[in-house]
C-alpha cells in the first residue's frame, strides 16, 4: 500500500518507548500451507519451536478469503490455550494495498507471535508493515512491538538492503537469506543450488554479517527441501550454526528433531561454558585477565560468551528452544 492511504502516511498510534522487545530464540519455523491449520497438533508433536501457517503461495488464490478467517480461527484458539500450541506466525500475502491491510487487522491477535512478510523490496516495506501492524496492536489492546516481523529476502534488491531492512524497524526479527533449491531467491541471483551449499556460502555470510550489524535478533535461515535426505539437512543445518545462525526455516516435520539438535547446545558443551566461566571467574577474582582454559588461553571475551549461552539455556540444561 504505497503513499495513496491516509494509514500508511499517518503517524502510528501512541508509542509506549520500547526499543526492541526480547524475543525468544526460535531453532525451527515449520511452514504449514494456511488450508491446514489441522496439522497444527502434528507440528507441535515434532517439536516445532514455531509454525508459519502460509496464506501466500499455498494458498490458491480462490480460497485466499476464506484461508484467511481459518487461520485467523487458529490464531484466536492458540491465545485461548497458549500451552499446548506451537508459536504461531503468519506469512501473509504482498502488502500492496487495502486488502493486504485489511488481511493484518483480521490475524493480529494476542495468540499471533509475528508475521512473516513476502517479496520485500527494501525497507520502506518494512516501515510500512510496522505502521499498520502498530493500528493492529493498538486496536486490540497490544503493546506497541508485541508482533515481531520477519521479512523475507526474495530479490537482489532485498538480499542487497539486507541491513538497511533489519534496521528499519525494532519488530524485525528472525531475518536471514533462505537459500534453497529453485524458488526465488535462486532465480533472483542466478546460483545452481547444490546440496553442499558452497555457491550460497558468501551470501548467507554477509546478509548474516548485515542482520547482526542492524541488531536484529536471532538470525535463522533455511530452506533444505529433499525431504528424505535427513544427513544432507544435518550438515547444512551444521554449516549454518557454524556461520552463527540461530535457526532454521523447514517445509517438513521430520527435518525438526534434526534442525532442533544441530542449533541447541548438548550437555557436554554447557558443562565445558560452566567450567570455562568458573576458570576465568576464579582467575579474576586473583586480579588475572586471562588464564589457560583445557589446553587453551580464555579470558573475559570468552567468558561472556559462556555466560550467554549458561543463561539462555539455564531452563533446562538442555539448549531447549523459546528461551530469551
Amino acid at each position: 500500500m504505497p503513499g495513496d492511504t491516509g494509514v500508511a502516511r499517518g503517524a502510528a498510534p501512541r508509542d509506549t518507548g520500547a526499543t526492541r522487545a526480547p524475543r525468544p530464540q526460535l531453532r525451527s519455523l515449520l511452514f504449514v500451507p494456511g488450508t491446514r491449520t489441522d496439522w497444527l497438533p502434528k507440528a507441535r508433536a515434532a517439536g516445532a519451536d514455531a509454525v508459519v501457517l502460509d496464506l501466500e503461495d499455498a494458498v490458491p488464490e480462490k480460497l485466499k478469503t476464506a484461508t484467511r478467517d481459518q487461520v485467523a480461527e487458529a490464531v484466536e484458539h492458540a491465545a485461548a490455550d497458549p500451552e499446548t500450541q506451537p508459536l504461531l506466525f503468519v506469512r501473509i500475502n504482498q502488502l500492496d494495498g487495502w486488502a493486504g491491510a485489511e488481511e493484518l487487522r483480521a490475524l493480529v491477535r494476542p495468540g499471533l507471535a509475528g508475521i512473516v512478510l513476502p517479496k520485500v523490496g527494501g525497507p520502506e516495506d518494512v516501515r510500512l508493515a510496522d505502521r499498520l501492524l502498530g493500528w493492529c496492536e493498538y486496536e486490540q489492546g497490544l503493546s506497541r512491538g508485541h508482533i515481531a516481523l520477519v521479512p523475507l529476502l526474495e530479490t537482489a534488491r532485498a538480499l542487497y538492503a539486507a541491513h538497511d531492512i533489519a534496521a528499519a524497524a525494532e519488530r524485525v526479527a528472525y531475518l536471514g537469506a533462505l537459500t534453497g533449491a529453485g524458488g526465488d531467491v535462486e532465480r533472483a541471483v542466478g546460483y545452481s543450488w547444490s546440496a553442499e551449499g558452497t555457491e550460497t556460502l558468501a551470501l548467507r555470510s554477509r546478509v548474516l554479517l548485515d542482520v547482526r550489524a542492524a541488531g536484529a535478533p536471532h538470525p535463522v535461515t533455511g530452506l533444505w527441501t529433499r525431504i528424505g535426505d535427513l544427513a544432507g539437512l544435518r550438515a547444512f543445518a551444521e554449516q549454518n550454526r557454524g556461520l552463527g545462525y540461530e535457526g532454521m526455516m523447514a517445509i517438513h516435520p521430520s527435518h525438526i528433531p534434526v534442525i532442533n539438535e544441530v542449533f541447541s547446545p548438548d550437555p557436554d558443551e554447557l558443562a565445558r561454558y560452566a567450567r570455562l566461566l568458573a576458570t576465568v571467574e576464579a582467575a579474576q577474582t586473583n586480579g588475572q585477565g586471562a588464564v589457560a582454559f583445557e589446553g587453551a588461553m580464555v579470558d573475559e571475551a570468552m567468558a561472556a560468551t559462556a555466560r550467554r549461552m549458561l543463561h539462555r539455556h539455564a531452563a533446562d540444561g538442555q539448549g531447549e528452544g523459546r528461551k530469551e
